[in-house]
């Protein structure tokens, strides 16, 4: 059976290559799962993406500059967690799935997907620099019949008005020569529901062969795939869907610090509301935006739109209220504190949680960081414990030393003048958090009893 497969793909390969039309050569090495498929960049996008690829049958080769991401890959292991080890073994000893930091291997794959980091420079300004690097370095290797398509989440034109100019430097055009696609990442660290199969995938070419070829590709491992008219459109799409979520989170911070004010509980509220069938979507207050997407995607926008003369005067607010929440968790910590007649200088805070969301290990732009970074400017003796990160080195927090997890049991929680849960692993006893503990800063609303000595954002003193 596999001898007669393997003499259709050859069959497949060898029609596709008497071709003279590249749109329809490669059309058809993808329908027959015949294409060499590639990903740059093996990080949080794109290693789920290689495996979904292939396990569809694609031949596909992950492509990054991190040695040691390769070197994982080809002993047949996984460094992500929503990834098992088990799958990348079972792909790569099946030939499917293989690893390299030689990018002269894009001479020989049919489609190169773009997974690398879009960060902001402190200036909240784009930082293209690993797109710009990875395009180049496609460039160099760039063939006819080639499929680009682009993951990392930017700005609306940024497939137009820097990835194909680059591209196109040696003469070859897009849309006719090779094809182009932007297509956003929608990835959801630790979602037990939603992943990258069943998420569904929005798709804009630069051309419309460049959209039914980037559909054709993602069709064989993505369940729905969604077209759009334009790279720009699907640049825009993501940014919406993050920036949505940034300026909601924005307005129920707001709303958080209000009740706070006047004595009522912001969590209450938000559950009873929550009730209402229609017009309402409930979203909760927290210790700040953390992950690589909502706290910077909405950046990349009101940045862009300065060009035009626009002023994004919604993110930008969010941006401002999301961003000083560490200091409320903070001020919130003082206040516990002050109840029982201490200074945070010279306390033992312990930080419950620093990844950025519940039940994940990934650090990116984690708020916890900057609480835990407040707390020791002001002179507080800072450690913490999460199941997920056992070490948290000098160079990812304000605190310039390396610490590790600290053991949590009842000794350590007694120990400690303030407990503060940043991050709400499920992992967590909160019923012996809120028992052994003398005072807790709870950010997160996971200890539901009310207590004297817990205290919640956006709720009056105790928890109440």
């Amino acid at each position: 059976m596999c001898g007669n497969i393997l003499k259709a793909m050859d069959s497949t390969t060898v029609a596709a290559a008497k071709s003279t039309d590249p749109a329809a050569a490669l059309r058809q090495k993808l329908d027959a799962r015949a294409a060499r498929v590639g990903v740059v960049g093996l990080g949080y996008v794109g290693l789920p993406l290689a495996i979904e690829l292939a396990r569809a049958g694609f031949r596909t080769t992950g492509i990054d500059v991190d040695r040691r991401k390769v070197e994982a890959l080809l002993r047949g292991e996984s460094y992500i967690q929503d990834v098992a080890t088990g799958d990348v073994s079972a792909l790569q000893q099946a030939g499917t799935l293989t690893a390299t930091t030689d990018p002269a291997v894009i001479r020989s794959l049919d489609t190169v997907n773009i997974c690398v980091p879009t960060p902001l420079r402190k200036t909240k300004d784009p930082d293209l620099s690993y797109v710009v690097s990875a395009v180049e370095m496609i460039a160099e290797h760039l063939h006819p019949g080639l499929l680009v398509i682009l993951e990392s989440t930017t700005y609306p034109g940024t497939t137009d008005e820097v990835v194909r100019p680059i591209l196109e430097r040696q003469g070859l055009v897009a849309g006719r020569d090779f094809f182009l696609a932007f297509s956003p990442e929608r990835v959801d660290p630790g979602n037990e529901r939603w992943n990258t199969r069943n998420v569904p995938k929005v798709v804009g070419g630069h051309t419309a062969a460049c959209t039914a070829l980037a559909k054709a590709l993602y069709s064989a491992s993505i369940e729905t795939v969604v077209e759009v008219s334009s790279p720009k459109v699907a640049e825009m799409v993501k940014l919406l869907e993050n920036t949505f979520r940034a300026v909601n989170i924005g307005l129920v911070n707001e709303l958080a610090q209000m009740c706070d004010r006047i004595g009522t509980n912001v969590w209450e509220v938000v559950e009873a509301a929550a009730t209402k069938p229609f017009g309402f979507m409930p979203f909760y207050p927290g210790p700040g935006l953390g992950g690589h997407c909502i706290p910077v995607d909405p950046f990349y926008l009101s940045w862009k739109v300065k060009e035009v003369g626009f002023e994004a005067r919604f993110i930008e607010l969010a941006g401002h209220v999301n961003g000083a929440m560490p200091h409320y968790v903070v001020d919130k910590a003082i206040e516990a504190l002050n109840s029982q007649a201490k200074a945070l200088r010279g306390s033992d805070i312990l930080v419950l949680g620093v990844s950025y969301k519940r039940d994940i290990d990934d650090l990116r732009e984690s708020p916890a960081l900057d609480v835990m970074g407040l707390l020791a400017q002001r002179g507080a003796r800072v450690s913490y414990h999460d199941p997920y990160v056992p070490t948290l080195d000098a160079s990812l927090w304000a605190g310039a030393s390396t610490l590790h997890s600290a053991p949590l049991d009842a000794t350590r929680l007694a120990a400690a003048d303030c407990v503060v849960i940043v991050t709400d692993h499920r992992r967590f006893d909160y019923d012996a958090i809120a028992r052994h503990s003398r005072l807790v800063v709870d950010s997160r609303n996971a200890i539901r009893r009310a207590s004297p000595h817990v205290f919640k954002l956006g709720a009056p003193n105790g928890g109440a």
